[in-house]
């Protein structure tokens, strides 16, 4: 039997090689991030239509704040108060904005390095969610697995935008409901419903797979017979103490209730149209007159609840080719793969590449899915859950590459999964304490 002494010693040598590994995939990653940055950066200073590019309308809001004009104005002219962005990324922009210049490469290095550290931080998570669900070494894999990932490389170094936050708080979360799962302490759950809340302010789409894990993860406690109840009901008071003066600012502004953003009717209707030849029509929204003119005329609000009136007209009257486009949306979020029109494809070079990478991710999670369903069944149906719902809203409205990059590490988990389960001596086991 080995004394205390020697295992103390073997534990303590375990913990470090462990604490060094993360240490150094996170490092990696951020390393090969900002290297990436260096050359995208350039892309933020196009001076086309008055730095639009540079944050697009969330930019135009914080330009607004940082002139004393409140959260509003998010396109070409002073429009008045908006409910179009949600306030968190917003908020951290327009500091930026103060501290180092409106539009300025100063600013631009500055808000890219913080989503490169987002997305390098999001290492962590994705180790622990893994290891927590299938072991200390898939652990290990799926977390230098993305360190390296070309999306989670690529999209923080060229967009500012709250999609790498959104990914890192939505790995966070998932990570702490596997553990909620098993445990019913109150001030956890009250963590998570903050938490929660801090995302739906951050990117209020993340919020579509909060009450499906958190059902499961109640489920959970409820088959163990621990106090489930208390701790749904504790961590829903938190979200909504977290979101409810946002809510009340847009009720006091636009004297209605406003669901975190009111863009909602719009993302819908440029989505369903004549023309789907491409993810949206840009034609019907607010960029490009006489939509520019219709949105000053009318205001924010109004516009918005028009273009839901004709998204849902449209739908109503084109059944066949909703359900048509629908499915092609379904298939875009899964293989990025929208359509054989070889003159666009000419014009965007990494489509092909893309579509193939994408579509390769997919049959992998789908593997390593299967192969974890066999292995724990348990451990596999919040992976199930989250990566079914979280789509939802995008397959009625529309999409963008940018849109699915926060289940992107719920998906690298499953792809190193089956990876490892190529291997006999590497196949998935659930191990005991993790």
């Amino acid at each position: 039997m080995e004394t205390g002494g020697p295992l103390i010693g073997r534990l303590r040598a375990r913990l470090n090689r462990r604490l060094h590994s993360t240490l150094c995939m996170v490092l990696v990653a951020l390393a090969l991030r900002l290297a990436v940055m260096v050359f995208q950066y350039p892309e933020q200073m196009n001076p086309v239509h008055d730095h639009f590019r540079f944050g697009f309308e969330m930019g135009r809001v914080a330009r607004s704040i940082v002139q004393g004009k409140g959260f509003g104005n998010p396109l070409y002219e002073d429009t008045g108060p908006t409910a179009w962005m949600p306030p968190v990324y917003t908020y951290l922009l327009a500091g930026v904005f103060k501290l180092f210049g409106t539009y300025t490469k100063t600013s631009a290095l500055v808000m890219l390095s913080f989503n490169c550290v987002a997305s390098a931080l999001n290492c962590l998570p994705v180790y622990f969610m893994a290891r927590k669900s299938f072991g200390d070494r898939i652990g290990l894999w799926s977390g230098w697995a993305w360190a390296v990932f070309p999306y989670g490389v690529y999209f923080p170094s060229e967009l500012i935008w709250p999609t790498t936050l959104a990914t890192l708080m939505l790995s966070l979360l998932f990570m702490m409901v596997l553990y909620l799962a098993d445990s019913d302490r109150l001030s956890s759950w009250i963590g998570y419903g903050l938490l929660w809340g801090l995302a739906a302010l951050t990117e209020p789409g993340v919020v579509s797979v909060l009450p499906f894990i958190s059902l499961w993860a109640c489920y959970r406690l409820y088959r163990d017979r621990k106090r489930w109840f208390l701790c749904a009901a504790a961590s829903s008071l938190a979200f909504f103490l977290a979101v409810g003066p946002w809510l009340v600012r847009d009720y006091v502004v636009f004297h209605q209730f406003v669901p975190l953003r009111d863009n909602l009717g719009l993302e819908l209707r440029l989505g369903n149209s004549d023309d789907n030849s491409y993810l949206i029509n840009k034609r019907l929204g607010p960029w490009s007159n006489p939509e520019w003119d219709e949105f000053k005329r009318v205001g924010e609000l109004n516009y918005m609840a028009e273009k839901k009136r004709q998204g849902m007209e449209f739908i109503g009257t084109h059944r066949a080719l909703f359900v048509k486009t629908t499915l092609r949306r379904i298939v875009y979020v899964w293989t990025s793969f929208w359509s054989l029109d070889f003159a666009r494809v000419n014009d965007e070079p990494l489509d092909r590449p893309n579509i193939f990478f994408c579509t390769s991710l997919t049959i992998l999670a789908v593997l390593g899915f299967r192969r974890a369903y066999q292995a724990d069944r348990a451990a596999a149906m919040p992976y199930a859950i989250a990566l079914f719902t979280f789509p939802l809203v995008y397959y009625v409205t529309h999409n963008e590459m940018r849109y699915r990059r926060p289940i992107d590490p719920l998906m690298v988990v499953l792809a190193t999964v089956a990876i490892a389960s190529w291997r006999p001596r590497d196949r998935v086991k659930r191990e005991e304490g993790t």
